[in-house]
């Protein structure tokens, strides 16, 4: 096993960037190289406005590179009708259209400057795991359906025939999903977006931001930008220098594992239209292959030591027994990153004062809604109206007891599997 990502391993292409080195201005400067951040510099460059990218450490080095590479355009744990009940039905229909058209951005983006990142637009299964799971997911992909979306309800037979794997009561397909390597879509992004005139500083942490008459000043260790509007793209690696938004939301470490590619056979039995999978339990199970035929899957972890080495073995293990895979190859890599999950489970843009604001919180459904982020983002420093966005904007919104409450996901893990096991053992 290693420690770095299969898709820092795999991808190609890797350009070093220079470190900021001396002043610059921008009309936007973008701290964070994630898709979010590069989206955002490449539809402001394509507005015509000038953008800089501050990446402490190298292009796609957090959450972006250490996700399992699904593209998934809908919504974690909240529904189309959820969301127009919550936000009112104009706000909440253009949230909805906001995700619903997230994966067509990142296919569109991938097709128009020729990204080389493995992408397949195979679509995205959900398995119900549960009776009362399907009747939820039957009822969600009506409401995705009515949106027009392409989507489908899979019966017990077709959820095994799409998967491989046995035992669910159905499920349902959104087949404007699909798979990618992650980093190799990144770095795709990046040199889009200086085509399109932006520029990507690597190596160039932000160690002090100051507000002046033009705008803000940004100070790295060797130079500064002056800009006059500010997107803080850094998700859950904010660090020291956004402590009220690192206060409103739950950070959460994913495991992921790569096995070493499977034989033939196996391969043919499961997943043979190469879709990515992530079911209804709460502990959720997730599997897809990437373009060699390694088996990737992930999960959280409990509280303890040594969860490097013992998490990436159990997910190992759920693997096998979930895939009916006696004989599953062993692990090469396993890697580990960060997730910022919103107490309402839904993206947010945060409001840090005038001309500045941060995205984060797409709670899993990274790749599809930062990039769409990005798009919202270009829009915003262009000029449109904060409340005339799609993702609702609003100033940092502490959780309470913060310090404590922030251990909550991990904390529940064990509560979440034993009900998921209640739920199975009872009447399907």
């Amino acid at each position: 096993m290693t420690g770095i990502s299969l898709w820092q391993a795999v991808a190609r292409g890797r350009r070093d960037r220079p470190a900021l080195d001396g002043s610059v201005k921008a009309d936007l400067v973008i701290i964070g190289g994630g898709f979010s951040g590069l989206s955002s510099a490449l539809h402001a460059a394509t507005k015509g406005l000038s953008a800089v990218v501050l990446e402490a450490e190298a292009v796609a080095w957090g959450a972006s590179g250490r996700n399992a590479g699904f593209v998934v355009p809908n919504f974690a744990k909240m529904d189309p009708d959820d969301i127009v009940a919550r936000l009112g039905a104009e706000r909440g229909e253009r949230l909805v259209d906001f995700a619903a058209t997230s994966g067509d951005l990142v296919f569109e983006l991938i097709r128009r400057h020729a990204v080389a990142c493995a992408a397949d637009r195979s679509g995205w299964v959900q398995p119900a795991h549960t009776e009362a799971a399907f009747a939820k997911v039957r009822a969600r992909a009506a409401q995705w359906a009515k949106r027009g979306r392409p989507v489908e309800v899979l019966d017990a037979r077709q959820v095994e025939a799409l998967t491989g794997a046995r035992g669910y009561a159905g499920g349902w397909i959104d087949r404007s999903g699909g798979v990618l390597n992650p980093v190799a879509y990144a770095r795709g992004l990046a040199e889009a977006a200086e085509v399109a005139g932006a520029r990507v500083f690597e190596r160039s942490r932000v160690t002090a931001i100051h507000r002046d008459a033009g705008g803000y000043r940004l100070a790295t260790a060797k130079g500064e930008v002056r800009a006059a509007k500010v997107f803080v793209a850094t998700n859950a690696y904010g660090g020291p220098l956004f402590p009220q938004l690192a206060r409103s939301y739950f950070p959460l470490r994913v495991f992921q594992i790569a096995t070493r590619p499977l034989p033939m056979a196996a391969r043919l039995r499961l997943l043979p239209g190469n879709q990515c999978v992530s079911d209804t339990r709460r502990n959720l199970f997730t599997f897809r292959f990437d373009a060699d035929n390694r088996l990737i899957s992930g999960g959280m972890h409990v509280f303890g030591p040594g969860a490097a080495g013992r998490v990436p073995k159990a997910i190992h293990r759920r693997l096998a027994e979930k895939l009916d895979l006696p004989d599953i190859p062993p692990i090469e890599y396993a890697w580990s990153g960060m997730a910022a999950v919103a107490p309402d489970f839904l993206p947010h843009l945060v409001d840090l004062g005038p001309g500045m604001i941060a995205g984060f919180a797409c709670n899993g459904r990274g790749i599809a809604m930062t990039t769409a982020m990005g798009a919202v983002v270009a829009d915003w420093a262009a000029g449109a109206d904060p409340d005339a966005l799609p993702i609702p904007c609003a100033k940092p919104e502490a959780i309470p007891f913060h310090g404590v409450a922030r251990h909550a996901p991990n904390a529940l893990l064990p509560w979440s599997m034993l009900r998921d096991r209640l739920d199975e053992a009872g009447p399907r």
